[in-house]
């Protein structure tokens, strides 16, 4: 688990290689190449969780030297692809010396779908005088890339980038996040810096002077999804076997692994299997709330669970003054502007974290294929075609009555729209058009709708192809909203405290069986995790699986009424801010969650904006 940076035709210093040195404070390398006329650096910087002497250094040359790769990860199953290599001669036992030479004897998008694991990776083929970029297929590790004028600049991060370009705002990717609460990929904040995509590669070509691009993916979008029906009782025990190996494959490092412990079932369960299979004692970390805020608390749970495991947990707990020290430096970190609030405990938790391990396990990634969260128990309403049209007139005469609950206000908004992409928006949106209107001063809806043009590419590229509306959806919030919001933010503040965060849950093999599986599997009006929380029955006590939901909060509803009158000072003082939105929409915003209805996200989502945008010169 690294930071890597890279270039062609432009040079690269070591001051920015000193940009993500948090990302890997173990080691660090370069190497300059020269392929045909196209000058090439690779950069890298280093933690180390496996082969920790220098034979895991990188760059990692291929045993034969013909090829380069610099790679930011973890491959789970590189020992069983190690097997097919035959007579290489390896220094080490890393798993990048194991990808490199098995990229360098099958050839990197042949067989980049065979890898296991969490990645963002530069493997520079010297004899095919090519150079690839690649992102795995959940996007666990982001990769950020500048490409024009026959110059390209690579890196884990944003900052490099930015300090490189001096890049201007895109104000229509910012319009998208504003609706989604987070920018999809490709996409960023900044004009002329693009997020690789999840499952995509990116291969330029080497070979003559005016340098080609081609973008491919290399993730598989089943035609199967949700066709799968057997009997229940066997779909749990292959359930089972999946979950087990992951949890066991994952525990792979020769540093100490610990376990990222919330209140709920998911994470309990991933501790569960990684006690049972782990040779050595299992530390868990929980963050808490002071100031009484007990409805979302989950020391007292995440201890009960402990405890029932035999787990050393380590638990701290945050108030409102950490809050408001410490978010400017958050959002400096994260580098993209989110209106998810759990990135506030995620900050504290990875802290703790980092004091006693440099690996930890998490119950990410669950919700979405599985139909955990609420908001799915709407897709039903939104299963027929018919629906969009039979229904929207009746839903608009309803809008007085729904536009204060934000879960009905955005399912009908969705049932309003004719196209599965529109209404996949609508379901997912945090502000209204007619909101974004008011907050920007735009009144043409034109403009507003922008955003639908901008996702049509990237609602494409990520289509399951022909499934039902409910699976599409999951599928979409697998490949899109977890990558780049909940999934970039863990990666970018674990690394700040150079800690490896993995996903158990997000093993190939078993995201594969949980998509085929038909939905009756996975959530119905009463819940979501069905088969989930059947296998874990097998680990847990009823107690701990049929606890209610807390997901991992952070009290910013009582704080942004606590203090009403700063937060709108803090506003009221951003220049770059008010020359895009309205400072009197957002006052008004502010004013009407103070009153009691809760839009600490909406206020969330500008609070990162804002700092993104007052600060975008420094660092």
């Amino acid at each position: 688990m690294c930071g890597i940076l890279g270039s062609i035709n432009i040079s690269t210093t070591g001051s920015l290689l000193d940009l993500p040195i948090h990302r890997g404070p173990d080691a660090w390398g370069e190497k300059e190449f020269r392929v045909n006329s196209a000058a090439v650096h690779l950069l890298h910087r280093r933690l180390s969780i496996v082969d920790l002497s220098e034979t895991g250094r990188q760059p990692m040359f291929t045993d034969d030297g013909l090829g380069c790769m610099i790679f930011n990860g973890e491959i789970y199953n590189h020992e069983d692809l190690k097997v097919k290599l035959g007579d290489v001669k390896f220094r080490g036992h890393s798993d990048s010396e194991t990808i490199a030479n098995y990229f360098n004897k099958f050839g990197l998008d042949k067989v980049i779908e065979d890898l296991n694991g969490i990645f963002a990776l530069a493997y520079l083929d010297i004899q095919q005088q090519k150079l690839f970029l690649v992102r795995d297929r959940f996007g666990v590790k982001p990769l950020y890339y500048t490409f024009a004028n026959n110059q390209l600049m690579f890196s884990s991060e944003i900052r490099p980038l930015r300090k490189f370009l001096s890049p201007a705002i895109d104000k229509d990717a910012l319009m998208t996040g504003l609706r989604l609460r987070y920018i999809p990929s490709p996409l960023t904040l900044y004009k002329n810096i693009q997020k690789i995509e999840p499952g995509q590669i990116l291969e330029f070509d080497l070979s003559q002077p005016e340098i080609g691009l081609t973008k491919k993916y290399f993730r598989q979008s089943t035609q199967k999804l949700g066709l799968r029906e057997d009997s229940f009782d066997k779909l749990v025990i292959q359930y089972g076997d999946l979950f087990e190996k992951a949890v066991a494959r994952q525990l792979m490092a020769d540093v100490e692994v610990g376990v990222l412990l919330s209140g709920g079932i998911d994470s309990a369960l991933v501790a569960a299997v990684a006690k049972q299979k782990s040779v050595t004692p299992v530390k868990a970390f929980t963050i808490g709330f002071e100031e009484g805020h007990d409805s979302i608390d989950e020391i007292v749970y995440a201890q009960e669970t402990a405890a029932i495991l035999g787990l050393e947990h380590l638990y701290s707990r945050i108030e409102h003054t950490d809050f408001t020290n410490s978010f400017k430096d958050i959002v400096r970190v994260v580098e993209e502007p989110v209106g998810t609030t759990s990135i506030i405990p995620m900050y504290a938790l990875a802290r703790l974290a980092a004091s006693k391990v440099k690996v930890v396990l998490s119950g990410q990634g669950a919700d979405e294929p599985l139909g955990g969260y609420n908001k799915y128990k709407g897709l039903p309403w939104l299963e027929k075609a018919e629906a969009f049209r039979v229904l929207a007139p009746f839903t608009k005469l309803l809008s007085p009555f729904y536009r204060n609950r934000e879960n009905a206000r955005r399912l009908f908004s969705a049932m309003q729209e004719r196209e599965p992409m529109n209404a996949y928006m609508a379901f997912n949106s945090i502000f209204s058009f007619d909101e974004i209107g008011r907050l920007t001063g735009t009144d043409d809806s034109k403009a507003l709708r922008r955003d639908a043009d901008v996702f049509k590419n990237i609602w494409q590229g990520r289509n399951p192809g022909k499934s039902s509306l409910t699976d599409t959806f999951l599928h979409q919030d697998l490949h899109t909203s977890l990558s780049d919001d909940l999934l970039m933010y863990t990666d970018k503040i674990t690394m700040h405290f150079g800690l490896e965060c993995r996903v158990p849950i997000l093993d190939n093999e078993l995201i594969d069986f949980i998509e085929i599986l038909h939905k009756k599997y996975k959530f119905n009006s009463t819940g979501g995790k069905l088969i989930h929380k059947a296998f874990a029955r097998e680990y847990l006590p009823a107690s701990i699986i049929e606890r209610k939901k807390l997901g991992f909060q952070s009290p910013t509803n009582y704080w942004f009424r606590k203090n009403p009158e700063q937060l709108k000072a803090t506003f009221s003082e951003g220049k770059e801010f008010n020359k895009i939105f309205s400072k009197d929409e957002v006052i008004r915003l502010i004013d009407i969650h103070t009153s009691g209805k809760n839009l600490e996200k909406q206020i969330f989502l500008l609070l990162s904006i804002y700092y993104l945008l007052e600060n975008e010169n420094s660092h």
